[in-house]
């Protein structure tokens, strides 16, 4: 059988704090998080460092620095589209103003190639 020891607090507690009503998540405006992101890539610091400094968690500036990198990659890329016409004898492909022949019964890594290269200029 073991014995319990009841032993008084060292101090007694200094500070209590109680949380009413609900909670309420906060919003970030676009300016905001922007420049919070951009601290994150061009500062000194650390992803943590900058998140802490401003009541983040490091995964949620990491996802906002994901959804930035997306943003922009799709703001730099133009979509247009080529004609291809497919027949008997080559692939023709026009594009800014040029025609780009494939002949006909070229293997797959050829017409890889001319696409690739293709898609370079764009």
């Amino acid at each position: 059988m073991s014995e319990t020891v009841i032993r008084p607090m060292p101090e007694p507690a200094r500070r209590l704090e109680i949380f009413t009503g609900a909670g309420r998540r906060r919003t970030w405006s676009a300016e905001q998080k922007a420049a919070i992101v951009a601290e994150s890539i061009g500062g000194s610091e650390s992803v943590s460092a900058v998140a802490r400094r401003h009541g983040l968690t490091p995964p949620q500036l990491f996802g906002w620095r994901r959804q930035a990198r997306g943003r922009s990659v799709m703001a730099q890329e133009r979509l247009s589209f080529a004609s291809v016409v497919v027949g008997s004898a080559a692939i023709e492909i026009e594009y800014g103003g040029a025609v780009i022949r494939v002949p006909a019964g070229s293997d797959a890594a050829t017409v890889r190639s001319v696409l690739q290269a293709v898609k370079a200029l764009a």
